[in-house]
């Protein structure tokens, strides 16, 4: 018989977070209301964590990892660039739809009268994201022939900010509105654009 695995304090805070980001849209989280979400003291908290930034940054690397390794895997297994891209964009909404209080530091909702450095980690998440589209669609000219109708920088905005325009409706409806509603109907309309 297989031992569950115990969850660790510091993992058992961040998903407290977490949970409190997503069943409370709109109020800023407190460290005493956290503490008492965890069923722990203040104390204990700053036992792990040395102040509540600390804690955001902790779900920001979840973010960041959790997307990054995904997508090496859909560049590693996906040769086409079109699909590399729907790929990369729902692999984005789908986390987003199944993580809802990560969705609202993502869209920096949950990141008001934080520290700017976390704020900065996202715009460079989204950096990178946009990054990585530019690349796709460059490669796409050189392997497969293709050329954006745009250029490259635009286009990989504009796709991005599809993608942005769904999160930030998710977190506005009170996770309601979910971004992969009618995503693909979307994707196929724009996919048709974006290429000569």
């Amino acid at each position: 018989m297989v031992k569950p695995q115990k969850i660790s304090r510091k993992d058992q805070i961040l998903q407290a977070l977490a949970h409190m980001l997503e069943t409370s849209p709109g109020v800023r989280i407190t460290t005493s209301a956290l503490a008492k979400e965890v069923g722990v003291s203040e104390a204990a908290l700053y036992r792990h964590f040395p102040s509540k930034a600390k804690m955001f940054e902790g779900l920001i690397e979840f973010i960041e990892e959790t997307l990054f390794s995904r997508i090496a895997l859909i560049l590693d297994d996906e040769p086409e660039a079109l699909r590399r891209c729907e790929k990369i964009l729902t692999l984005l909404l789908t986390f987003c739809e199944r993580n809802p209080g990560l969705t609202r530091i993502i869209n920096g909702d949950a990141l008001a009268g934080e520290p700017d450095r976390l704020r900065h980690r996202m715009i460079q998440l989204f950096d990178r994201l946009e990054t990585q589209v530019k690349q796709i669609l460059r490669e796409a000219e050189i392997n497969e022939g293709l050329r954006t109708r745009s250029t490259v920088g635009t286009t990989a905005n504009m796709i991005l900010a599809l993608a942005e325009g769904r999160i930030s409706q998710f977190v506005r409806s009170e996770f309601k509105r979910k971004p992969t509603e009618l995503w693909q109907d979307q994707w196929q309309d724009i996919s048709t654009v974006v290429f000569r």
